[in-house]
């Protein structure tokens, strides 16, 4: 029980503010991920952190926040286990581990900052803030971190009580980037535990992703028959996905599948679902197939290693005459042939190459300037492109990763989150 005339325990005031958080009906959809993982006070961290799984709170730190401040922080961490953060975002903390950690910061700061401008929680000092992140994802925002620099002022968070914000530390629309003019870049209130989420056996990080899934459906349940209105994030979380591997796959076999000759022992599956038995196509030897990775820093050796497997299966089906494999960031970086014997040794054998900006358009002067006539193309990118979707004469797959709001106005493309590689 709660001492009731005497001063809380850490260990207390934090069980309050998560049962003030539950009795909100605010947050009646986050019940379900409040109760994942375990949660505790610890004397060796000097803010909070989770894994994804399990929180920790310092405990000098609890004691130097109020209570609108701890309920923030509890929401904070929280919503890194909704999200997925520590496992999502892993191939951005490979790549730079501070960007990384304000871009997650960044999109959860201004979502619970958006949910309380009555100041019920208030961000704790020293947050990652800007409006200009408003409904943008990690992915996002780390690129924009990475291209444009930090904000330079703290957006509001150095005094998030004296901004004129009601006492959100809420910067007010149109002064995206106000504050005190120390010239520090906020580096975030928290830890995250990256080494402690790659620790996280197999089997646990699909029961844990399972157990957030199903906390969301439940949540997303609770509120809508409590009549708590819906949240964004959720509905976004819910969405059926599109299986990239299968558009993936049939995108090969549309557009790389030959015709010398017809056979019934293989219904051409563009009928079937029609209920029509008609012949597919074989050929032989089919045409050459590009695929061109972006390497300007956002594909992860974990996405592309999955990505060229999927790749590799495919063609053991298609047999394309041989594969083209084109690193690019703002120029081809690597040209790499595979030939159909050697395609059991391209994860293992291919050498990614690039690191710079984005710019597509150099794949397409590339193929036209050394004559190269591809069946198709296939290109896997984050989509923060530097110029234009380019000038393509072949059939050409987008396979976009982390970025819903790329829309290529060539071909035809498909979506790919981190946590499905």
């Amino acid at each position: 029980m709660l001492a009731i005339g005497k001063q809380l325990t850490p260990e207390q005031r934090l069980s309050k503010a998560v049962v003030d958080i539950m009795g909100n009906p605010k947050y009646v959809a986050l019940a379900g991920v409040l109760m994942i993982g375990d949660r505790s006070v610890v004397d060796n961290i000097p803010t909070a952190c989770t894994n994804g799984r399990d929180e920790m709170y310092g405990r000098d730190f609890v004691d130097s926040l109020n209570d609108a401040e701890l309920r923030f922080l509890v929401l904070h961490e929280v919503y890194h286990k909704l999200y997925k953060h520590l496992i999502t975002w892993r191939h951005l903390h490979d790549m730079d581990a501070q960007l990384a950690n304000q871009a997650c910061d960044y999109v959860i700061n201004v979502k619970i900052s958006d949910d309380n401008l009555d100041g019920w929680a208030v961000m704790p000092q020293g947050g990652c803030l800007d409006l200009k992140y408003r409904y943008w994802d990690s992915a996002a925002v780390f690129n924009d971190l990475r291209d444009n620099g930090s904000p330079q002022d703290g957006d509001g968070n150095e005094d998030a009580n004296d901004d004129g914000s009601g006492g959100n530390g809420l910067p007010q629309d149109g002064d995206e980037g106000s504050g005190p003019d120390s010239g520090e870049q906020p580096q975030g209130f928290d830890s995250h535990d990256w080494d402690g989420a790659a620790e996280l056996t197999p089997d646990e990080k699909r029961e844990l992703a399972r157990d957030v899934d199903e906390a969301i459906r439940q949540g997303a349940l609770i509120a809508g028959k409590l009549g708590s209105g819906g949240d964004r994030d959720l509905e976004d979380l819910l969405a059926p996905q599109i299986d990239w591997r299968e558009v993936l796959r049939e995108f090969i076999q549309t557009t790389c599948a030959g015709s010398d000759y017809s056979t019934w022992q293989r219904p051409n599956r563009r009928y079937v679902s029609s209920g029509y038995y008609m012949p597919s196509g074989i050929s032989e030897q089919v045409g050459e197939l590009v695929i061109a990775v972006d390497t300007s820093g956002s594909i992860g050796q974990l996405e592309l290693t999955a990505f060229m497997s999927e790749i590799q299966a495919i063609c053991d089906t298609v047999h394309p005459d041989h594969i083209r494999l084109l690193y690019w960031d703002t120029r081809v970086c690597q040209d790499e042939k595979y030939d159909m014997h050697q395609l059991d040794e391209l994860v293992k054998t291919t050498k990614p190459k690039g690191g710079g900006g984005t710019n597509v358009e150099c794949v397409t002067d590339y193929l036209t300037e050394h004559g190269v006539k591809p069946q198709a193309a296939i290109v896997l990118t984050d989509g923060y492109l530097g110029g234009s979707w380019g000038q393509w004469s072949c059939p050409v797959l987008w396979c976009i990763l982390d970025n819903k709001s790329a829309k290529p106005d060539t071909g035809k493309h498909v979506n790919i989150t981190s946590r499905e590689m």
